[in-house]
């Protein structure tokens, strides 16, 4: 018999025939129709054979065609079912190409939609006229050089062609990709590659408009900001020059969110911002309710709780509020009735979460060199005054092989990611010269992680699990053991950081490269390029409706979920449509139990879990995690108040909830009801608050 050598595909061009892909075709069609994986391997052998027959004549066929003689092949055999369900999946491979196709990019790494998406409205380099101008590969291929760069300025032993190369290779099949800013900017004109900055606010108009113009300029080249505004003087204190009253730290905090609305991040987002005020500051009640009314849409607000209040409140203790410009007590509280406030407006609003001063402290890898007060927007990076930190993340769902976790493989993208993200520091082009003099003195960066519950998935770990605490420490504690082998690796050939000497690693003896390697940061849109679950959060959805560009609606689907849907012989569209309505998989008839154990979304996990699976995290982790612990509508008052004490108890360094509907604008939604996006793998729409991942849709990761 004899067998086409090439196939035309549908852009015209010609490749080398192969039978497989015919026969995994058909084979997936049989099983969703016969539940007999061996019957359906058989059958699709046959009609194989048969297709290759009557293309046998053909000197060059095209897809259209092998795909015509298959819907034949199936209904001549006899097996019009089989037939139908192909036919389908034909249809859905149009529509997407269809979605594709109007998008209007080249797509030379068959990627999602969704990522396609994201990469022309966010990444992908324009002309003048925003006409794209670089493909997905392209794009990749512009990081990987820029950053490669950084090989030849160090004079290392490597060249910069074969780390290239090295770089490339672990974007392009997305088992690692940097933060927003990195791929945005790399080898532009702009070169800002960093996402996280923190800058100080003194207690004058100077030290207070120089960090609005500071801001600025960040938010401009594509970072975002954090600010502790605790030194500035309380409302209505006086002003010695003018003998007036100060307006307080929350007046001046408007004008920073005004900016910010006004300021859009090379052209293409706007900024994200961190508020934090101390736990002790006279202005405290003010700053705690300041969303109530709607306001500060571009500011996450945290309150900087200590030690002394923590405890206070567990005591039910006064707890005593200082003025910043006189160090004197002005009155004291009860700690308890301002947690409560805390917990209140939390519950109402989101915010604020609390940052644990003293725990970030104890944890502070340069003590001698200031006290850290302060965290990138989405808390993952406390840093130290003008500090900023440049972010990358593994793709653990491609370090699976054979159903279980390759850590040799991980190894290997841990050490290549170390790597990349120390020559960041090298190539970046910094906004102020305190930043770049600072970022130079400490090297901090951070890698992390996105994919863990399509891991946990594909290990078949349910995410509500003891176990799936355990493999999270033991993951972690990987990680964490290779990138200071990677940092220290690093050091032996470039040198240490010039702080070292200040820094918690000289007690130690160790020699490293950098003062902080590792962060677990929200990926809110690298995860979506990337098409794996955010972060270390659990799956958003299993299934929901999408309205694609051509005016269509699509059903999304959870790949990993419609593959065993349709191998144990549960699956059909009208149930992948009812899912769509609730997300939710756990009040469905006809689901197997342990199918509905691994397959939990962000709402059917406990809330104590997802603080767990943070702490667990935490543990190995010598920056920050950022973590949303989601609540349900009817969640009480109690379930934040003892969320929020047992993350100081778990010793975690910050914690945030967001109870579903508690804002009037998300991004996400199922059931009719909008809901956030950190959580989940696929995108719906953006432009409106989510949760501390990303503020108004625009996540620097």
């Amino acid at each position: 018999m004899q067998i086409p050598e090439k196939v035309k595909k549908r852009d015209g061009s010609e490749v080398p025939f192969d039978s497989q892909k015919i026969t995994e075709a058909v084979r997936k069609a049989a099983v969703e129709v016969i539940q007999d994986q061996k019957k359906a391997k058989s059958i699709a052998v046959k009609v194989t054979e048969t297709v290759i027959k009557n293309l046998s004549a053909k000197k060059i066929p095209d897809i259209e065609t092998i795909q015509d003689e298959v819907e034949s092949a199936l209904m001549e055999a006899g097996y019009n079912k089989i037939a139908r369900a192909y036919i389908l999946y034909r249809s859905d491979r149009s529509r997407i190409r269809k979605s594709k196709s109007i998008l209007g990019l080249q797509d030379d790494l068959k990627l999602p939609v969704n990522s396609l998406m994201i990469l022309k409205n966010r990444y992908l380099r324009k002309d003048n006229q925003q006409h794209i101008i670089e493909t997905p590969r392209e794009m990749f291929r512009r990081v990987a050089h820029h950053v490669s760069g950084a090989e030849e300025r160090l004079n290392t032993e490597k060249s910069s062609e074969e780390v290239e190369d090295t770089f490339f290779n672990m974007m392009e099949k997305l088992k690692f990709l940097p933060n927003s800013p990195t791929l945005m900017n790399a080898g532009s004109p702009l070169g800002q590659l960093a996402a996280c900055f923190v800058l100080p606010v003194t207690d004058s108009m100077d030290g207070i408009f120089n960090a609005l113009h500071n801001m600025a300029r960040i938010h401009q080249s594509g970072g975002g900001t954090g600010f502790n505004f605790s030194e500035l003087r309380p409302n209505g204190d006086l002003v010695s020059s003018t003998k007036g009253e100060a307006s307080g730290p929350v007046s001046f905090m408007s004008i920073f969110n005004k900016a910010t609305d006004v300021i859009v991040q090379g052209g293409k987002r706007r900024g994200a911002n961190m508020g934090i005020l101390r736990c002790d500051h006279p202005d405290i009640e003010k700053f705690i309710r300041c969303k109530e009314a709607g306001g500060f849409k571009n500011f996450n607000l945290s309150v900087g709780a200590t030690d002394e209040f923590m405890e206070a409140v567990e005591k039910n203790e006064y707890f005593d509020l200082i003025n910043p410009r006189t160090n004197k007590k002005t009155r004291k509280v009860k700690a308890k009735h301002l947690f409560d406030l805390i917990v209140n407006t939390s519950w109402k609003t989101g915010d604020p979460g609390l940052i644990f001063l003293d725990e970030i402290n104890r944890k502070n890898p340069t003590p001698d060199i200031g006290r850290i007060e302060s965290t990138n927007p989405c808390g993952e990076v406390p840093l130290l005054a003008y500090e900023s930190c440049n972010l990358g993340s593994i793709n653990l769902s491609r370090m699976i092989t054979d159903d279980h976790m390759d850590w040799q493989k991980l190894k290997k993208t841990i050490h290549q990611g170390i790597r990349f993200l120390d020559n960041v520091i090298e190539v970046n082009k910094y906004p102020l010269p305190q930043i770049r003099d600072i970022t130079f003195d400490n090297r901090k960066i951070g890698l992390g992680v996105m994919g863990f519950a399509d891991t946990l998935i594909q290990l078949g770990i349910p995410y509500t699990s003891e176990k799936a605490l355990e493999f999270s420490e033991t993951l972690m504690k990987f990680i964490r053991k290779e990138s200071l082998n990677a940092s220290k690796d690093l050091a032996a050939e470039r040198g240490q950081f010039p702080n070292i000497k200040s820094s918690v690693y000289a007690k130690k003896k160790m020699k490293i490269r950098n003062a902080a390697v590792n962060t677990i940061a929200p990926t809110g849109t690298i995860s979506i390029i990337a098409g794996c679950s955010s972060g270390i959060e659990p799956l958003f959805a299993i299934s929901y409706i999408r309205n694609v560009l051509s005016g269509s609606r699509m059903i999304e689907v959870n790949p990993a979920f419609e593959k065993a849907a349709r191998e144990q012989g549960f699956y059909s569209e009208d149930l992948i449509s009812e899912i769509a309505r609730s997300g939710s998989i756990q009040s469905f008839q006809g689901i197997p139990e342990s199918i509905k154990q691994l397959f939990v979304t962000a709402f059917d996990v406990p809330p104590e879990q997802h603080l767990r699976i943070q702490a667990a995290f935490q543990k190995y982790t010598d920056n920050s995690v950022s973590k949303t612990i989601n609540l349900p509508p009817d969640a009480s008052l109690d379930d934040v108040r003892n969320i929020y004490m047992m993350a100081y108890k778990l010793r975690c360094k910050g914690i945030t909830i967001y109870r579903y509907g508690s804002k009037k604008e998300q991004v996400l939604s199922f059931g009719g009801v909008q809901a956030t996006d950190t959580m989940t793998n696929k995108t719906v729409r953006t432009g409106s608050m989510d949760d501390r991942g990303c503020v108004e849709g625009n996540c620097l990761l």
